[in-house]
């Protein structure tokens, strides 16, 4: 395979055909464009991707996907287009399908999903470029700032998840909690993808406050929460073209 001394970047995004949610949910219309776009769209717009994959079982997906500019040289297997298949699974296989079919390989990998299209280029330009400027730096993804208390089952007992969550206090001086939201924005060294991981153990936190990222599309109801942000957002071009 070739090597060249520039970074190269690679954006996969998952977009199978079977759904349980919403039948082909990848191509449901948001603001009369479907799911597949947005992500799509995204990676053309941030300048830093090389090459842009959607990964797809379906033939019909596939044909959109070329429309908007994505390339889909070839169907992803049925073995990794099942319902339990892991996202890490799924890019694993993309990224070395994609290389062997360019007999290339890539340095730095981009994931963005279909159903978490409220996201803002800047992110995924900044995830790349953190990678390119701090080679200590194995991944840089997006993550929400949120201050909640959250409880999970320990030997069958609920418990608070930390043990600072045990006394309630100003949410103003409270620590910090970062939900992972990688759908929106996530560049890692290929190196990580390969094998079979998603992000790596030194990574870097894309921070925003923005409420809308929370919508990830599964069901009828996100779609028309979604289509109703964005009618409130018609005016911001940082989320939706």
């Amino acid at each position: 395979m070739k090597n060249n001394k520039l970074s190269k970047v690679i954006c996969i995004i998952p977009a199978r055909g079977g759904s349980k949610g919403i039948k082909n949910k990848n191509l449901m219309k948001v603001n009369k464009k479907p799911l597949i776009f947005y992500p799509i769209n995204s990676a053309k717009k941030s300048k830093v991707c090389d090459y842009i994959y959607v990964s797809t079982d379906s033939k019909k997906i596939a044909n959109v996907a070329k429309s908007y500019g994505a390339s889909v040289p070839f169907l992803r297997k049925k073995k990794y287009s099942q319902d339990f298949t892991t996202t890490e699974a799924t890019l694993k296989n993309a990224l070395l399908e994609v290389e062997n079919f360019l007999n290339t390989k890539f340095d730095i990998c981009v994931f963005l999903t279909c159903t978490n299209i409220f996201r803002k280029i800047e992110w995924i330009t900044e995830a790349v470029e953190i990678l390119k400027k701090n080679k200590d730096i194995d991944s840089a993804f997006s993550v929400q700032l949120l201050y909640k208390h959250f409880w999970h089952y320990k030997n069958k007992k609920l418990k608070k998840i930390l043990p600072w969550m045990k006394n309630y206090t100003s949410r103003q001086i409270a620590p910090k909690l970062y939900r992972e939201d990688t759908g929106l924005a996530c560049a890692t060294r290929a190196k990580f993808w390969r094998s079979g991981k998603r992000i790596g153990k030194k990574v870097k936190l894309i921070i925003n406050n923005d409420p809308y990222t929370s919508i990830d599309i599964h069901s009828k109801a996100d779609l028309k929460i979604a289509n109703f942000i964005v009618k409130e957002l018609k005016n911001n071009k940082e989320f939706i073209e």
